[in-house]
């Protein structure tokens, strides 16, 4: 079997402590709930930059030098990457995140789900080959598929809970009396978190579903998408998707940070919509802390 718990073998990414402790130093580091979504098009970036493949891993250097300190966590999502040939330029890219904003959590955004000798070499691809510190997991082929990615205990297992997309509920709403996202998280909290080491998706398009999936499983970390271009309520998902300690949430936006300008000055563009996410975040967090509103307390 290809997995494990052994750090040595991830890379050139020191690993030391568990994937929750880095990611709990992380939350303090930034005072930021906010991840940046690494999501490049080339027919998007700045002319002067170039609009090619070659180009990927200059743009997001810029990214990641301009919002640095504004967030917790990069998520690059892989195919963005893999689909014009620019796997170097993802190694390039998480190693970017090191030097530069060493503090942050790298969730390769991948969504695996298969057979168990297949997943293991998913798990390789991810905390080996990309040295990541987490990945986004398909949990519809039950347990032997995730199991050879919770072998490595000090990295995250980032389950697909209940998505932000608009067809998600046809299958995950499913059945009304007991949902299937429900189900997911009640099976990931007993079954899939054997090293502490879990998040759950909840989309931020679904501020009630969210809430749910926080009541069902309290202390686990919520990776939340749909915010910007999907039109997610940022104040409604933090308030439902806050934790007792105030935190407990990775709230990602890529597309309305990544391309803010267009222009020579793309960077800080993007340096002040993460500013801008990274400050309503918080004051959202406030205004819930404030209220006595968030679950759990």
């Amino acid at each position: 079997m290809v997995c494990c718990a052994t750090p040595s073998i991830g890379g050139d990414h020191a690993i030391s402590t568990s994937f929750h402790e880095r990611l709990q130093r992380a939350w303090s580091h930034a005072d930021s709930l906010l991840c940046v979504g690494l999501d490049p098009e080339p027919a998007r970036f700045p002319a002067h930059l170039g609009r090619g493949a070659e180009h990927i891993a200059a743009f997001n250097r810029a990214i990641i030098a301009a919002t640095a300190d504004l967030v917790c966590a990069y998520k690059p999502q892989i195919a963005h990457f893999a689909a014009v040939g620019a796997e170097q330029a993802l190694v390039d890219t998480v190693a970017a995140v090191r030097e530069l904003a060493p503090h942050a959590v790298v969730i390769l955004d991948a969504k695996r789900g298969d057979i168990g000798s297949t997943a293991a070499m998913y798990a390789r691809e991810a905390f080996v080959r990309y040295d990541v510190d987490a990945v986004t997991l398909n949990p519809y082929l039950g347990s032997d598929s995730l199991q050879p990615f919770l072998e490595w205990s000090d990295r995250g297992t980032v389950i697909l809970c209940r998505t932000s997309n608009p067809g998600a509920g046809e299958i995950q709403d499913w059945p009304e009396s007991d949902p299937l996202y429900a189900r997911i998280a009640r099976i990931a909290v007993d079954k899939w978190n054997p090293h502490g080491n879990l998040m759950l998706v909840a989309g931020a398009t679904r501020p009630a579903e969210l809430a749910r999936i926080r009541e069902l499983a309290p202390d686990v970390p919520l990776l939340v998408p749909g915010l910007g271009a999907q039109g997610g309520d940022l104040g409604a998902a933090v308030a439902a998707g806050l934790d007792r300690h105030g935190r407990g949430l990775v709230v990602n936006s890529a597309r309305a940070i990544l391309y803010a300008g267009s222009g020579e000055d793309f960077a800080e563009q993007a340096r002040a919509e993460a500013t801008r996410m990274r400050d309503a975040l918080r004051q959202a967090a406030a205004n819930t802390q404030g209220s006595g509103s968030q679950p759990n307390t």
